[in-house]
């Protein structure tokens, strides 16, 4: 009982959603080998933010893996005025992945898994374009490579 609550309490912290669930099937002598694999998302919606792949022969326990990896695997986006601090375009594979920030008011105009990760991140506007594959995994992983090269910005104030 204690646990289930206090396993409750550190979850509240995080936002966790599944980008991408599938059933794979391996042919073997003895027939089929069944598994579950799940791509999932954790973020706090302050701009730390983690993704994880799991796999397991059922769906929850795929799932759990998946959390516990992304927790783990966790990096930082340096959000800039609800936005992203600048544009980057970036090649992952077979994707191709352009980001820009966008005016206050704007939204998430970008598609697929991109607006997920984003909105669990914590970014509010932005807009940008996957070209290359359709594969979500890969332009998830796509998406995590353009965040951990993106630099904070630096805002000139004047000191007196």
């Amino acid at each position: 009982m204690y646990n289930r609550r206090q396993n409750q309490q550190s979850d509240k912290k995080f936002n966790e959603r599944i980008l991408h669930l599938r059933r794979v099937s391996k042919k073997t002598t003895g027939g089929n080998y069944i598994s579950f694999s799940a791509l999932v998302v954790v973020g706090d919606g302050k701009g730390q933010v983690g993704l994880g792949l799991g796999r397991g022969l059922e769906v929850p326990p795929a799932i759990k893996k998946g959390i516990a990896q992304a927790k783990k695997n966790m990096i930082t986006l340096p959000i800039y005025n609800d936005t992203l601090p600048h544009e980057i375009l970036l090649k992952y594979k077979a994707s191709l992945l352009l980001l820009k920030p966008a005016p206050p008011g704007t939204g998430l105009k970008v598609g697929g898994v991109v607006r997920v990760i984003l909105d669990v991140a914590g970014v509010n506007n932005a807009s940008g374009k996957i070209i290359g594959t359709r594969n979500q995994i890969t332009n998830a992983y796509a998406v995590m490579e353009a965040i951990k090269r993106m630099k904070p910005r630096i805002t000139n104030e004047k000191k007196s």
